[in-house]
């Protein structure tokens, strides 16, 4: 009996958070390692399955860095990388494409489908809703096929919530002539969540949020301002490749959206403990 009254304890205080964000857009980041950990998937997508049923608006926008390398490596294609960006000529595109949107946005479409969720599918083989152009190097260097996002189809989007549906994103868009672009997935997300004027941007990462001592889980960061932020960055406290990560936050404040959240997306139901908790399981960074 007290384990059912510790359940019926939780429900309460999730019940706050839900009346909160009802209604809410949440636009979630999924990429890197996570894609490739089953298990990982399998429980995060219950969790978005379980935000859509109790009233929000989640939106999924994915990469799949890690599958396309390997799907290249296969085809016989050596990666490339410019500051981070994958240079991405013909042939690179057309893994890219297939991996993004014929594999990995097809795969979590159908397992939500499986597991009792409504989810579609837009993609460039289906809908896209990610317009952009070329992204022209600051420094010069000819990324090849890599773009950015200049336009979200709003319409599209919020019209399959009203549907009770999860629209499942990959990191691609098409420029006005028609021709196929590969995007940074955290810049896509960014540019949804803005877009939609959402309330929460969670980016899903392999570390459990911003911390005073990168080497000690413990010493998470549970919220921070942006002035907090960069003064952390300043002082040398949030450091290495965390920086990049919180910079991406700050930019998608600076654009509007309410939160953004970085949590360890291996920790089972972390989108839920970070969202219908009191004290969550990563760093918030508020504008």
């Amino acid at each position: 009996m007290n384990q059912a009254i510790a359940k019926a304890d939780t429900l309460i205080e999730a019940m706050g958070w839900i009346r909160r964000f009802r209604g809410k857009t949440t636009v979630i980041k999924l990429g890197g390692s996570l894609l490739e950990d089953q298990t990982a998937m399998h429980h995060l997508l219950l969790d978005v399955i379980f935000m859509e049923t109790v009233g929000l608006r989640p939106v999924v926008v994915h990469g799949g860095g890690k599958a396309i390398t390997k799907a290249m490596a296969d085809a016989g294609i050596t990666a490339q990388f410019i500051r981070g960006r994958r240079v991405t000529d013909e042939a690179s595109l057309k893994v890219v494409e297939q991996v993004l949107a014929g594999e990995l946005n097809v795969e979590l479409t159908e397992t939500m489908e499986r597991l009792g969720g409504r989810a579609m599918n837009l993609s460039p083989r289906t809908t896209c809703v990610l317009h952009g152009k070329k992204m022209l190097d600051p420094d010069g260097d000819d990324l090849g096929f890599v773009g950015e996002v200049t336009s979200v189809d709003r319409d599209v989007i919020e019209s399959l919530a009203y549907t009770d549906q999860v629209p499942v994103i990959p990191s691609l868009c098409y420029d006005d002539e028609g021709q196929l672009y590969n995007v940074n997935a955290d810049t896509a997300a960014m540019a949804v969540a803005q877009s939609l004027g959402a309330d929460k941007l969670v980016f899903l990462s392999d570390v459990n949020g911003v911390r005073k001592d990168e080497s000690d889980p413990n010493s998470i960061i549970p919220a921070m301002s942006a002035e907090t932020a960069r003064e952390l960055i300043a002082s040398g406290v949030i450091r290495g490749g965390m920086i990049p990560k919180v910079e991406a936050c700050l930019q998608t404040l600076d654009r509007g959206v309410q939160k953004v959240h970085i949590i360890d997306g291996r920790l089972r139901h972390s989108l839920l403990l970070e969202i219908f908790t009191t004290d969550g399981v990563g760093t918030e960074i508020h504008a």
